[in-house]
């Protein structure tokens, strides 16, 4: 799975960059896979990636049936069969699934065949290819440390 932990994300970009490049072979990130979400107000970075949910309401939504499983049980679009109807946009429960502004069809996450390299170039660990269970041990390793960091905080 691609695992997005925003605790550890600096608002780089640099995953934007390199899906659109890797994807369409140019720098642009609004033709990426992946959009890093800023809130400046709250002062967090929160890269948004398709989730590749079991059930994927995305696929499902397809009326011409462009979407494929491959062996990693990624969702891809097979982009010879969509029409760009962008149901499958508005059927995304998590709005990681986004409209290409020159195509317009559907941009989603395809794990770049396994190899992802959003995760190749996120130099904070921001974003990892991992299962579940990694997934899991690591949130529990990230709460405990904020919270042995407010424990210490509170005694000074």
């Amino acid at each position: 799975m691609l695992a997005v932990f925003p605790e550890l994300c600096t608002g780089c970009r640099d995953c934007e960059i390199v899906c659109s490049l890797r994807h369409i072979g140019v720098i642009n990130p609004e033709r990426s896979r992946i959009r890093v979400l800023r809130d400046v107000f709250e002062g967090f970075e929160l890269p948004l990636v398709c989730l590749q949910c079991e059930d994927a309401p995305c696929m499902n939504s397809c009326r011409v049936e462009a979407f494929y499983v491959d062996e990693r049980n990624a969702k891809i679009v097979d982009y010879e069969k969509c029409i760009a109807c962008r149901r499958c946009i508005i059927a995304c429960p998590f709005g990681v699934n986004f409209l290409d502004p020159v195509t317009k069809k559907p941009l989603k996450c395809d794990l770049c065949n396994g190899d992802p390299e959003c995760v190749k170039f996120c130099s904070t660990g921001a974003i990892r290819y991992i299962t579940a269970e990694e997934y899991n041990r690591e949130k529990i390793k990230l709460s405990s440390e904020k919270y042995v960091e407010a424990i210490k905080q509170e005694e000074s």
